[in-house]
């Protein structure tokens, strides 16, 4: 008999990945691909959703060989996938009338900009947890209505149907039986209620969106429907496990429970705090959101964005030529055994979570004739750390809890030096697991937990053991003075 394997499905926005893990939730293999990013327009992102299709199953093929497994012996299908981004397509071909919408676009800025201007912005936060931006998903589907010939005749019609990426891959690959999303994925749409987990009549009336486009929503961890006429895998395979990217990290670092708290390092940061049954509205610049608990059900959270966290790392190599490794940057800082007062504040496209502000631009501080590189890529570290630093403490004065440990995962982890820091400046233990595709290993926790492979994801997250503890070793005063030079920094920024 063949090895037994979980296949997850990890639809991110330059790419798919596609991994097995066995039935403890350890890695035995992946493969990944990346697809073609279009720009029509500047401020415009779309993806092609037939290539996302496309490659993701060449992706399981690949994968399954790499690990030397047999398709039939898949035991389940979860599926991550970047959020916001939206597919419309017409019920009947079952092809897109447009492509993708991607959450990065801007075209909707000026629906949303109505929106505000008609004083409706509470309205959609108080029921959605969320700010009126582009970003969401809703805006986008009212654009294609409104700008793609014909659109808006057949949605009246009943023609088209209109989803998140995991709505559309779950479609095909249950041969059009399937039409569901999940409740973190729904949650992202801004025409959502999270209070009442349904969607929204007067938000839908508002964007002029027809209720009957949208999927059925449900639990992330429950039957989202079996694969039907899909090439690389056999029929009858249950896709068990759903969750939008940042929501299936939780799951992958064991942030289920209430007080609970992971930061996902990439080009930005994503961080997210498990509020359990708390439905609380930020007053410091946080979104509400769905999570999930350790059964799969849902729960609130908070959530902040940082724009630019590897991404200022990267621009110190492309620009300023300051090195050619990224692996560099952590090796220069941890060399330094002297403290200065340089401080970088890489607002290239504005400030996110807490500060929202969009026209703040990036700054150094507190140059002299003793800074060279090495201290400037100091800086540009800790920076970081301290974006990080700002979205945790509004967190903690929007819970009215201190928050006592934070998970990580992304590729920045990888410096000892950043996560050094990012533990001195908050105070609090950080914690990195030794399986770190946090995203991937949620969504097969949670196709395991529906398919009754595991009873609770706890009870299985003791399998990814934590790799490493960064303890905090500063002290109070040298802690002060540099939350000082930070805070200073933005003052005069804003």
């Amino acid at each position: 008999m063949g090895k037994k394997f979980i296949l997850s499905l990890d639809l991110g926005t330059t790419g798919n990945r596609v991994f097995c893990f066995d039935d403890r939730g350890l890695p035995i293999s992946s493969a990944y691909r990346e697809f073609t990013q279009h720009f029509p327009r500047p401020g415009w992102v779309e993806h092609d959703a037939e290539e996302i299709y496309s490659s993701t199953c060449g992706l399981i093929a690949e994968a399954i060989t790499r690990g030397g497994l047999s398709s039939k012996d898949a035991l389940c299908i979860g599926i991550t996938n970047q959020r916001e981004t939206v597919v419309v397509w017409n019920r009947e071909t079952g092809k897109p009338v447009y492509h993708a919408i991607v959450w990065q676009c801007r075209r909707t800025a000026d629906i949303c900009n109505d929106i505000k201007g008609r004083g409706l912005e509470e309205t959609f936060k108080n029921k959605t947890g969320l700010v009126v931006d582009a970003y969401f998903s809703g805006t986008k589907i009212k654009w294609i209505l409104d700008n793609v010939d014909g659109a808006r005749g057949l949605a009246r019609a009943g023609k088209l149907m209109a989803g998140t990426i995991d709505t559309w891959m779950i479609w095909k690959l249950t041969g059009g039986k399937s039409f569901v999303t999940d409740y973190t994925n729904a949650s992202r749409t801004l025409i959502f209620n999270i209070r009442e987990k349904k969607w929204d009549p007067e938000l839908l009336e508002i964007l002029d969106i027809p209720p009957d486009m949208l999927p059925r929503v449900q639990e992330s961890a429950s039957d989202f429907g079996a694969t039907s006429g899909v090439g690389c895998l056999p029929d009858g395979i249950t896709i068990g496990g759903v969750a939008g990217d940042q929501q299936a990290a939780m799951v992958g670092q064991n942030c289920v429970f209430e007080g609970t708290s992971k930061n996902t390092y990439g080009t930005g940061c994503f961080i997210l705090l498990n509020n359990g049954d708390n439905f609380l509205l930020s007053k410091h610049g946080l979104l509400t959101t769905i999570a999930c608990d350790k059964l799969g059900k849902p729960v609130y959270a908070f959530e902040g964005s940082v724009f630019v966290a590897g991404a200022v790392v990267q621009w110190i190599r492309d620009y300023m030529k300051f090195f050619d490794d990224s692996a560099e940057s952590d090796r220069i800082a941890d060399a330094l055994d002297k403290e200065d007062e340089v401080v970088v504040v890489p607002a290239f496209v504005g400030l996110g979570a807490p500060y929202w502000r969009m026209d703040v631009r990036g700054a150094i501080f507190g140059l002299t004739r003793d800074t060279g590189r090495a201290q400037i890529i100091r800086a540009a570290l800790k920076s970081i750390a301290f974006q990080s630093m700002d979205v945790i403490e509004a967190m903690e004065q929007d819970s009215g809890k201190k928050i006592q440990e934070l998970r990580v995962d992304g590729g920045a982890t990888r410096g000892f030096y950043l996560m050094q820091f990012q533990s001195d400046i908050l105070g609090i233990p950080v914690l990195l697991p030794e399986v770190t595709e946090s995203t991937a290993l949620g969504s097969a926790y949670l196709a395991g937990l529906s398919s009754g492979l595991y009873s609770s994801i706890d009870e299985i997250a003791r399998h990814n053991k934590i790799a490493k503890t960064y303890s905090p070793a500063m002290s109070e005063t040298e802690r002060n003075r540099e939350k000082k030079l930070w805070r200073d920094a933005i003052k005069m920024l804003l």
